[in-house]
């Protein structure tokens, strides 16, 4: 209550404009920009051929999550989130995404959610998400906290009264009185959410941004496939390449941040040995 959150601190120093863009875009849904590209497949695949023979092993979600780490390390406004009105900036990088213990159909995947400050290195990274991966398959003893307290709202809470409960948290998320535990829990209070379509065989889509919570940016990989490209004039080449959408919320930063920031996931992409190096520091946000 009063602006104070515990996965954010209350952005003032803002222009009319972007104080005004809550008001008239009130949802996160009625504010959803969709962006298409693609990344050459070719620097990562040598990156990662490297990268195994000196024994770590990577795959293309590896270098995404570190790549969207590193940009948002850098370009803080990319870290913010909007509730009731008010624009507010993360202390720190969390990342969700689905795990599935196997490729089947009824099997449950489970959400993971990871924490990083912003100048960890791909290696670094890596190791957490490796971690991550394998406390949630091969090494499953039971479920996670996130999982916990799903099962414990299902179980617990009759039919009727679901919708209620649901309510009532998103009420108090909107007036910062959530509990501590269930924001730190819950992977929609996430700085961004990634899904990996690639390991499904199947093309990248435009996943929306979900209302309960606080996530602003939702990436979404594709299986790579062979394309014919032009080179010069008279040149043309095939090249192996991975489609990706982002679905955003457009009322924490404006057009041409997003531009400059994607930018530098493009670089980012296109040369992860770039993300070897430690941050100094991450960028700070306005007060």
């Amino acid at each position: 209550m009063f602006g104070k959150r515990p996965d954010g601190r209350l952005v003032k120093n803002l222009e009319p404009i972007q104080k005004i863009m809550p008001y008239i875009m009130k949802s996160r849904t009625d504010s959803m920009n969709m962006y298409e590209d693609i990344f050459a497949c070719e620097p990562m695949d040598d990156y990662i051929k490297l990268k195994a023979e000196e024994g770590l092993k990577l795959s293309y979600m590896h270098i995404l999550i570190a790549a969207v780490v590193r940009m948002i390390a850098l370009r803080p406004q990319l870290n913010r989130f909007c509730i009731n009105g008010r624009i507010y900036t993360r202390p720190k990088i969390w990342v969700s995404f689905v795990v599935h213990p196997v490729l089947k159909d009824g099997s449950a995947g489970t959400t993971v959610k990871l924490c990083f400050e912003g100048t960890e290195t791909i290696g670094e990274i890596a190791a957490k998400v490796n971690e991550a991966i394998a406390n949630e398959t091969v090494k499953r003893t039971g479920e996670n906290g996130i999982d916990r307290l799903l099962r414990v709202l299902m179980n617990n809470i009759p039919g009727p009264f679901i919708k209620g409960v649901i309510n009532l948290l998103l009420w108090m998320d909107k007036h910062n009185i959530m509990p501590r535990f269930i924001v730190e829990l819950s992977p929609f209070h996430t700085s961004f959410f990634i899904t990996n379509l690639k390991s499904l065989g199947i093309n990248h889509i435009y996943h929306h941004v979900y209302e309960f919570g606080t996530t602003g940016l939702f990436f979404a990989i594709g299986k790579e496939k062979r394309v014919p490209v032009v080179q010069s004039k008279d040149e043309v080449t095939i090249q192996k390449q991975m489609g990706w959408g982002l679905v955003s919320d457009e009322r924490f930063c404006d057009g041409l941040y997003f531009a400059l920031s994607l930018r530098q996931l493009r670089k980012f992409m296109a040369d992860p040995a770039l993300l070897e190096q430690p941050l100094e520091a991450r960028a700070e946000d306005v007060k």
